[in-house]
């Protein structure tokens, strides 16, 4: 059995909020960071660098904290300024520390409204209605802005009402992009008073064929209808709000429209047979795609649940045909990341039965009775001197098996504590998965691990915990439905990458699993291909 990654974005845990909801489940730039100053003059702020080959922009992120749901408003921040690292530099800190003038240090400024009637400063709707920066303005407390001064009629439109319509698709760049059935949140309609100011940027579509503005722009302002982030799917809205931050945030230093494409094999393992291996390797070099391969270099079956009770324990120096395999797939375009060191915890089940590359390395999760994995939090004995110690052992490994050590990282499962993330940082910089995020990271408040919350990237980015992230954005292939997920096919994989065309330097980067043998390799790759995506190494994506 093995175990395929959730879509982490979408989330480990529904949490209905009221009125709305929220699910809680992917060369260096020559930016320097905002200055000290800028940054103590904002209480609780955070800053963050830009991603590689990221632009000149340096953007203030201010986001909700009141009402029991305040903590949304970080969480929400958090996906906000993994995006915003594509472009530059970045600060996020509550809106309730805004000063009179904060801006001014900044490029453009984005609001993330997810507390109804947040006590927003006078001083921030002032500033935001007098500048020429360009300010994107996501759902709530549009209504204080537009009382604001003359901004309604210099805007040409007013807050409106909630359209709470079972809005399952939205329009952009005349694709259908899907929005959850289960989102119930509301998608703010605004009035329009002149309509020679504004420009309809998203349709948000009705069960009846109607449609409303998803999202607006007028001048220098956008206006995003509500949460991209809440209940995301591989063909979500949230790639038009991906792709409308190349206007919002300014093109300076990003580069060209370009679409690439990334595949990563999977699950590699001193169990892996060399002949499946070799065979994937043979095909991907027979179509010049460059690709990854994600190896755990030891293998522990502490249960014996592979070999009749049991236990087995080895590395891949007792597996010289399979480091043999390894070598013969760099020789034909290959690079290895570490992918942990055993892909499991210790001798329990984490979820499932304790063998590699099927539970969890970093983190402890469990199965309910209704047959979902529910992720439990670190585990025990996790600190960044263990997440060290697996690190340096499992690159030994690589080391002595003349592999190489490598340079990438990718979390087992998609899964660590914030810990695990910022030692995986220091050592490495750079990961090639999707992240896993928590309360706390933003504001610097105890970490919230009962609320952790998932983002797939279709760009690379620098992520909050300070690491360049290669994105994975179309999943992979499963041909049966597992845990409460539905199988997903070629064709599912080609959908995903056909409405990621939307998004301006998007990728389509998915991950597969040798032991599925090549037919369905060659229908995602020969399709990506055909949609007009260019398949690329991960280490060109950074510059290298």
């Amino acid at each position: 059995m093995r175990f395929t990654k959730p879509l982490l974005s979408a989330g480990v845990a529904v949490v209905a909020l009221g009125a709305f909801a929220v699910n809680s489940m992917g060369a260096e730039a020559a930016v320097k960071p905002v200055a000290a100053a800028v940054v103590t003059a904002l209480p609780a702020a955070k800053s963050g660098k830009a991603a590689p080959g990221g632009g000149t922009a340096k953007t203030l992120i201010m986001y909700d904290t009141t009402s029991e749901y305040g903590w949304l408003g970080e969480v929400y921040a958090t996906q906000t300024a993994n995006l915003t690292s594509h472009f530059g530099t970045w600060t996020a800190a509550p809106v309730g520390s805004y000063k009179a003038g904060d801006l001014n240090a900044y490029t453009a400024v984005v609001y993330v409204g997810s507390t109804y009637d947040e006590p927003i400063p006078a001083a921030f709707l002032t500033d935001v209605a007098a500048t020429t920066k360009p300010v994107t303005w996501i759902y709530d407390n549009i209504w204080q802005l537009t009382a604001t001064g003359s901004f309604a009629v210099d805007h040409g439109f007013t807050s409106g009402g909630f359209d709470f319509a079972d809005v399952t698709e939205v329009d952009y760049k005349n694709a259908k992009l899907t929005r959850d059935h289960l989102n119930k949140s509301g998608i703010m309609n605004l009035s329009i008073t002149d309509a020679s100011k504004v420009k309809t940027l998203a349709s948000a579509v009705r069960p009846d064929g109607s449609t409303f503005p998803w999202a607006i722009t007028s001048g220098n302002f956008t206006y995003v209808g509500e949460i991209p982030f809440s209940y995301v799917t591989h063909d979500d809205r949230y790639l038009a709000f991906a792709d409308l931050l190349f206007d919002s945030l300014g093109t300076t230093g990003v580069a060209r429209e370009q679409h690439r494409a990334l595949v990563r094999i999977e699950d590699v393992g001193p169990d892996s047979d060399p002949a499946e291996l070799k065979a994937v390797a043979d095909y991907l070099s027979s179509q010049s795609v460059p690709f990854t391969v994600a190896v755990y270099p030891r293998y522990r079956d502490p249960k014996g649940v592979n070999n009749g009770g049991k236990a087995q324990d080895y590395t891949l120096l007792n597996k010289p045909k399979v480091v043999a395999a390894l070598k013969y797939m760099q020789s034909k375009g290959g690079t290895l990341l570490m992918h942990g060191y055993t892909h499991q915890y210790g001798n329990v089940a984490n979820p499932y039965d304790g063998v590699s590359a099927n539970d969890f390395e970093f983190y402890m999760a469990h199965v309910d009775s209704a047959n979902n994995v529910i992720y439990d939090g670190p585990v025990p004995g996790d600190s960044a001197a263990w997440t060290t110690s697996r690190v340096v052992a499992s690159g030994l490994v690589f080391a002595a098996a003349g592999l190489g050590t490598p340079t990438i990282f990718e979390f087992p499962h998609y899964a660590g504590s914030a810990v695990d993330y910022q030692t995986i940082n220091s050592i490495f910089g750079l990961r090639y998965d999707r992240g896993l995020y928590f309360p706390g990271v933003l504001t610097g408040a105890k970490y919230d691990y009962s609320r952790q919350f998932g983002q797939f990237f279709p760009y690379v980015v620098r992520d909050v915990y300070g690491s360049v992230v290669i994105p994975e954005n179309i999943g992979n292939v499963e041909p049966e439905s597992f845990n409460n997920h539905p199988a997903r096919l070629p064709s599912d994989l080609l959908a995903s990458a056909e409405r990621n065309l939307v998004v301006r330097d998007g990728v389509a980067s998915f991950f597969y699993h040798p032991y599925l043998g090549t037919d369905y390799l060659k229908q995602v790759v020969t399709g990506v291909k055909s949609e007009g995506y260019s398949f690329v190494s991960a280490n060109s994506m950074i510059g290298r």
